[in-house]
């Protein structure tokens, strides 16, 4: 049973490679740009079965299933030996094995971090290796944990700076998209009419594109709504279906043992990679540990909401935290489930109301550091 499994993984690696080798030799203009959107949606294909069957194959992976606690769920994701051990200690107090070789973590390790008034949970994971999306180094439980987290860490040491563009492929191949807005791309398949797009704003993407793109995946008949344009990469994703969108930021651990210039060079080196300034730490001495909780903190939009039971001052020391974007239903759902089916109206106080105590429906947006008063019925 194995056998044939590694065998056609091997196929299916294979074909990849071959397409990718093609892609690369291949100029984008407007006349190969049909053929592009071909391959690389061929390429996304290829591998989503490549990465499915790696999950399917294999043992459930005992210690990998974790529940989610707290406000929000953060995964740190390095190679072997970076530090993440050391680092969730640090930051939660966990009692993670620490030992300097590889492979220490062979489960999934849950710390808890409290920081301004939000629980974090954050997991340790086994070190995510080069070719983990395709199952390699239980890579199939180390992605699935991480697919299902609210933030990524990526950590790296000093020394091996070079593995985030590592880490950030086999993210991108398992269908993790980092730091990236979901694409706003709506897929109706119909049953005749062909491919019909209909576009909100500038689409540089043409209708041949997208056939081909589409038709890789067997759909001959569809409309399509795209807002704010889209890449080719936009629509193949939109197409698969299966891919998530996470916020992500680095650390580069172990700065201790590097002098200042090195390790300001190493930090414009990946900020100018990534576009995106690493935070710079030590697990192992505690250097820039609060710099660290706050990039994380700020890195998962946390909102400060403060309540006030009716005909009660607010409670102003211990603020509900929620996530940004989070509406009055959001809030209702988190403090009991029965609240929105019982729900009569809420009140807030805060900088963005008409006039204090304005009267809101569950629709309504929230703010940071806003008041809010539910009324329910009994």
């Amino acid at each position: 049973m194995i056998r044939p499994i590694i065998e056609r993984m091997s196929g299916l690696e294979d074909q990849i490679k071959e397409l990718e080798d093609e892609l690369q030799k291949t100029p984008y203009n407007k006349a190969t740009s049909k053929h592009i959107g071909r391959i690389k949606a061929k390429i996304a294909r290829l591998r989503d079965d490549a990465v499915n069957r790696a999950m399917k194959s294999g043992g459930g992976g005992e210690g990998f299933s974790v529940k989610k606690s707290g406000d929000a769920t953060v995964v740190l994701v390095g190679f072997p030996s970076t530090g993440k051990s050391t680092l969730l200690n640090q930051l939660t107090g966990a009692e993670s094995a620490v030992a300097a070789y590889e492979f220490t973590t062979l489960t999934v390790v849950p710390g808890a971090m409290e920081y301004k008034g939000a629980k974090i949970q954050i997991l340790d994971i086994p070190g995510l290796i080069a070719g983990a999306a395709m199952g390699k180094g239980r890579g199939k439980e180390v992605i699935g944990v991480v697919r299902s987290a609210d933030m990524i860490v990526v950590l790296v040491d000093v020394f091996n700076q070079g593995h985030v563009d590592v880490l950030m492929k086999e993210l991108y191949d398992a269908g993790i998209r980092v730091n990236t807005p979901k694409p706003d791309i709506t897929i109706k398949k119909t049953s005749h009419g062909g491919v019909r797009v209909h576009r909100v704003g500038t689409l540089e993407l043409n209708i041949e594109e997208i056939r081909a793109i589409l038709s890789e995946s067997k759909i001959m008949n569809a409309d399509i709504l795209i807002r704010g344009g889209a890449t080719q990469e936009d629509l193949i994703d939109a197409v698969m279906g299966s891919r998530v969108y996470i916020p992500e930021f680095i650390a580069v651990n172990k700065v201790d043992l590097i002098d200042l210039e090195q390790g300001d060079e190493i930090k414009e080196t990946l900020a100018k990679r990534f576009s995106m300034a690493p935070v710079m730490i030590s697990a192992h001495t505690g250097y820039h540990m609060e710099e660290l909780k706050e990039e994380i903190y700020q890195k998962l939009g946390f909102m400060r909401l403060f309540l006030r039971p009716q005909g009660e001052e607010a409670d102003l020391e211990e603020p509900l935290i929620i996530r940004s974007g989070s509406n009055v239903e959001d809030v209702c759902r988190k403090l009991h489930r029965d609240f929105v089916d019982r729900f009569r109206y809420a009140r807030v106080w805060g900088d963005h109301v008409k006039h204090p105590g304005q009267r809101i429906g569950l629709p309504y947006k929230l703010h940071d550091g806003d008041i809010l008063s539910i009324i329910i019925e009994h």
